[in-house]
């Protein structure tokens, strides 16, 4: 091999597939531990497994399990071994929080994940200078800034405002990555920039003064739900067939429940900026459930083969737990929040994790039986049928 066209040895390591898996394994560790904390929250039998695990549920699932797999996609897209070290900082961290060491250990380590995971997308940014990657750049500020905050205080919940700009921002500029080449109008991107910004400012208002600052965060999580109603091209593509269509339903009824997220931090707002019992469980899920969830579901057979260089071939199937996902999600956020019904909510909670252990078995399955004997993935982003 001429010395042109020599890869490092680092950067061939980094681009196995097994070697990718072990930055994604705490990451679904993660998620597996959240999930026995909800079980924990929701007051049902569970694994004692945990020193911290009823105050670590949410930065589990949203920075131990979320945070990794961003960050480890996004080191992937880098292509350099030191962007690696986010999604291992990530993991570890949200392993950290339920072990035997104190909290403050694993909070450190989801600040310096936070941390590698903006500094990862500078070198993207210089790369390309689009606003897709300053969009992720916001959302990964808002993940540093959360995880700082989290250091001062102990509990989360005044912290939700940040978390969830973290996820819709980060999810916002993939679905403009992925789909821009069908976007005609000149406005959409400046319009989807100015809507980020405004989206991060209110969501540290919405942390440091309650009432005004919730207001102004719904109204510009609202104003986000109908830029992506508006100019994602999932609205058209819906009407298509197979994996197509599989991902636009996901992606629709994802923004309806980031829709009724907005609604109920507007309600809380204008009532003084107090969002806790059941519309914290509703709006907390709304948006970490029906809407991060569904925008997983939709983009893991794109995003996965990217990562892990393994084909997850579209089947059927995959709806299934897509469909139990909101089916019981909605029966948790429109029965058992609105009547605060503790039987229901337990019942829909339970629903919810077998719907998430249900996708996560088919994915892997399907990753498995797809990966015996078939070439490797090459890395790409391109979302068949829609970008």
């Amino acid at each position: 091999m001429s010395r042109s066209t020599a890869v490092p040895v680092p950067a061939t390591l980094f681009r196995r597939p097994g070697v990718r898996l072990l930055f994604l394994a705490p990451g679904g560790a993660a998620m597996l531990l959240g999930l026995n904390a909800a079980l924990l929250l929701l007051g049902l039998p569970h694994l004692p497994f945990g020193r911290h695990l009823a105050a670590s549920h949410g930065m589990l699932l949203v920075l131990g399990f979320i945070g990794t797999v961003i960050a480890l996609e996004r080191s992937v897209a880098l292509a350099r071994p030191l962007g690696y070290l986010a999604p291992a900082l990530l993991g570890l961290g949200g392993l950290s929080l339920v072990s035997p060491l104190p909290l403050e250990v694993g909070k450190t380590l989801l600040l310096a994940g936070s941390i590698g995971m903006l500094w990862v997308y500078i070198p993207l940014w210089r790369r390309q200078r689009e606003a897709a990657v300053l969009i992720q750049i916001l959302g990964a500020v808002s993940a540093v800034a959360a995880t700082a905050l989290w250091l001062r205080i102990a509990d989360t919940a005044p912290l939700l405002p940040l978390l969830v700009v973290f996820v819709v921002l980060t999810i916002g500029g993939e679905r403009l990555e992925l789909a821009r080449i069908h976007i005609r109008s000149a406005l959409a991107e400046p319009l989807l920039m100015g809507i980020s910004t405004l989206l991060l400012a209110a969501g540290l208002g919405a942390v440091l003064w309650a009432g005004a600052g919730m207001v102004l965060f719904a109204l510009a999580l609202g104003a986000m739900v109908v830029w992506l109603l508006v100019y994602d091209v999932a609205r058209h593509t819906v009407l298509a067939t197979g994996l197509p269509r599989y991902i636009a339903w996901c992606l629709l009824v994802g923004y309806g429940w980031l829709a009724v997220a907005a609604v109920i931090f507007l309600v809380a707002g204008l009532g003084g900026g107090t969002l806790g019992g059941a519309g914290y469980d509703a709006a907390t899920h709304a948006v970490f459930l029906g809407f991060t969830l569904s925008m997983i579901m939709a983009h893991a057979p794109v995003i996965l083969p990217a990562v892990l260089r393994r084909p997850l071939p579209y089947r059927p199937v995959l709806i299934l737990p897509a469909v139990l996902l909101h089916v019981s999600l909605a029966l948790r956020v429109f029965v058992a929040d609105v009547l605060d019904d503790g039987a229901t909510r337990q019942f829909a909670g339970v629903l919810n994790i077998v719907a998430v252990v249900l996708f996560a078995a088919l994915a892997a399955g399907l990753v498995i039986s797809s990966s015996r004997g078939a070439p490797r993935t090459p890395v790409a982003r391109k979302e068949p049928g829609t970008a």
